[in-house]
């Protein structure tokens, strides 16, 4: 994608939020416009993949406050439809095109990316076009187009409570570009290989002076890589590149916590021209326990007690994720006492544990007839009254 493109592009639109929406809001919205157009959600969905792409594109660019700025400072300058051939510019009445100043430069697409448009910024675009094609500390006529660190993924992985708590390893299957195997990359038919491209000899740009200054821009004929592909391959159609089925085994450590977001590096997409592969991002979401609760590293548990119980004391058996524990509940426990059985919560790597925190809840019956509640009251009429002096005091004193 040249710039020319890049900046004709509204990416507020495309994430379906406002150019006042804050990183919260535009967050949420990439993050549910990929769940619903994912690739594993639509299998053999052009129209869906493409969507996919222009929103990850217009999340890379959004989500950071430095590309964002620069983003919104060119279209600013350039307005969102200064790309069209015959727009003013340079005075004397000439005709501009910033096609033949952007043209032929590529777009980085994921979250994650070099953090400059198309691994290119646009004070570097400007250098180049004033400096001979020249990098920053490299060789005039040096070609822009070098390695390109590929897309970040993201995905995401639900875990039962269990596996969350003492750590899990799953597979994971994921849909991404990857090098194409019949070309190995070349993008070229096999048994021939890409040539040099004979107008920039290789360099990727094409040089020109005007006047005092030398411009420089990307060759058109090979789309500024310096190489030019005869007889395509097949499977990819010269690209280099097809969608892939792959399944990498995850590691999910021990207390991994619900909206934890794990990084894998180098586990996502593969690089373009040998560049970096970018990383994996996986979203962990943990289905809630029926019984267990989770206060950070202590895991938590409601026991519901008896009257009797809480009055005389008893000897509580409780589950924990390892097997049963035997807990004592003093006499005279009231109801929201919390016990305590150490080390029965999460285990860290470290070898450290939570505790297993337990709450008794006094249940109090209703109904009570007969023997039962003739019981009741003589155990009334045989137990001191609860200290309620101050109430009582209160009480006159109103009266």
């Amino acid at each position: 994608m040249s710039s020319k493109d890049w900046l004709e592009k509204d990416f507020y639109a495309v994430l379906g939020v406002t150019r006042s929406a804050s990183p919260d809001e535009i967050k949420k919205a990439y993050r549910k416009l990929a769940r619903d157009l994912h690739p594993d959600r639509n299998p053999g969905n052009k129209q869906a993949e493409e969507k996919f792409k222009a929103a990850s594109e217009a999340y890379d660019v959004l989500a950071d406050d430095k590309k964002r700025k620069e983003y919104d400072e060119m279209r600013s300058l350039f307005g969102s439809g200064a790309f069209r051939r015959g727009a003013r510019g340079g005075g004397a009445g000439t005709q501009f095109d910033p096609s033949d100043l952007f043209g032929g430069f590529s777009g980085a697409g994921g979250a994650g990316a070099d953090r400059r448009f198309g691994g290119t910024g646009f004070s570097d675009i400007f250098s180049s076009i004033f400096s001979g094609g020249q990098t920053p500390g490299g060789p005039a006529g040096t070609a822009r187009r070098g390695p390109q660190r590929g897309r970040d993924v993201e995905t995401e992985v639900t875990l039962d409570f269990a596996q969350a708590v003492r750590g899990t390893t799953l597979p994971l299957t994921l849909r991404t570009p990857g090098a194409c195997d019949t070309c190995r990359g070349s993008g070229a038919k096999p048994g021939t290989t890409p040539r040099s491209c004979a107008k920039c000899h290789g360099t990727g740009l094409i040089s020109s002076n005007q006047g005092s200054f030398s411009f420089s821009e990307p060759c058109r004929d090979c789309q500024g890589s310096g190489s030019v592909v005869d007889e395509k391959c097949p499977e990819c159609r010269g690209t280099g590149g097809v969608t892939k089925t792959r399944t990498i085994n995850v590691r999910f450590p021990a207390g991994v916590a619900d909206g934890q977001r794990i990084r894998l590096s180098g586990r996502g997409e593969p690089g373009d021209r040998n560049g970096p592969a970018g990383d994996l991002y996986v979203q962990v979401k943990v289905r809630p326990d029926d019984l267990f609760g989770r206060s950070g590293d202590d895991l938590t548990l409601t026991v519901p007690i008896t009257i009797a119980e809480a009055v005389l004391g008893t000897d509580l058996k409780v589950p924990t994720l390892d097997g049963p524990v035997t807990l004592r509940v003093p006499p005279g426990t009231p109801s929201g006492r919390k016990l305590r059985a150490r080390g029965k919560g999460v285990v860290r790597k470290e070898g450290q544990a939570g505790d297993l925190i337990v709450t008794v809840d006094v249940q109090i019956p209703g109904g009570v007839t007969g023997e039962a509640r003739d019981l009741l009251e003589k155990f009334a009429k045989l137990t001191p009254p609860p200290a309620r002096e101050r109430i009582d005091a209160r009480l006159r004193r109103a009266g």
